[in-house]
């Protein structure tokens, strides 16, 4: 049940979510929400685990309602549309992260569902749901067209359940948009570039994402789907206007 009774001074802010939340292979936004904050009586808990799907922070999202939040935000999805852009994918998916079926866009807007639901009966917390980023920078891209459907999804429900939109699609596609004309590198699909990307960062002196991102020419990730600081500036920025917006 929520919680009753007097509230403390010190506003809890949990945010939900995979590795793009957890920080080891994005640029770090509640890094970025800590220091926007500085000064304010707030707690950020970080709540984001590698590899995640909506299936699997549904799971645990006991450990999060157990927080009683004052705030929940939820950035979830990504690697649920990265399992519908192939069934190599989401077979890959359902081995590694022991997903009982193969997921679907459906499944995503049942788990979604139910975890919108859950917060809003068993905390008092304001709830923002975030639109995926954008996979890859091709706009006309299966990648990019798959987060279209997902984020419409978060869209959907956050208006279904009363609870707060956070654009993020649509503020990445902007900037995408703005510097289409320099931008025309294909989505790679490759396990392989993505561990390069890590241990460059985490390995080679600490090579940073920033660096990496413009080696490869990307505006937004450094590996098409973790974010570099323009991109995880712009989910602090989401969540940072949010809970100002009392």
């Amino acid at each position: 049940m929520p919680r009753s009774g007097t509230r403390t001074l010190d506003t809890t802010v949990v945010c939900a979510g995979d590795s793009i939340t957890s920080g080891q292979y994005s640029a770090d936004y509640i890094a970025m929400l800590r220091a926007r904050n500085e000064g304010r009586l707030m707690t950020f808990i970080r709540a984001g685990v590698n590899g995640d799907h909506s299936y699997s922070l549904l799971a645990r999202l006991d450990a999060i309602i157990e927080q009683q939040p004052d705030i929940a935000t939820v950035l979830i999805g990504s690697n649920d549309a990265w399992c519908s852009l192939s069934e190599d994918n989401a077979l890959a998916s359902m081995r590694r992260r022991k997903l009982p079926t193969m997921p679907t866009i459906g499944d995503y807007r049942e788990n979604l569902s139910a975890i919108t639901q859950r917060l809003l009966e068993e905390t008092n917390a304001r709830i923002a749901l975030l639109s995926l980023p954008v996979l890859g920078q091709e706009l006309d891209s299966l990648p990019a067209r798959t987060t279209r459907l997902f984020s419409r999804v978060v869209k959907e429900t956050a208006a279904a359940y009363g609870v707060a939109y956070l654009p993020l699609y649509e503020r990445q596609i902007e900037h995408l948009r703005s510097v289409r004309s320099r931008q025309c590198i294909p989505y790679r699909d490759d396990s392989a570039f993505r561990a390069r990307v890590f241990a460059r960062h985490r390995l080679l002196m600490g090579r940073s994402l920033d660096d990496i991102a413009r080696l490869h020419g990307l505006e937004l990730t450094t590996d098409f789907v973790h974010q570099n600081s323009r991109g995880a500036a712009m989910i602090a920025d989401l969540i940072g206007d949010f809970i100002d917006a009392r």
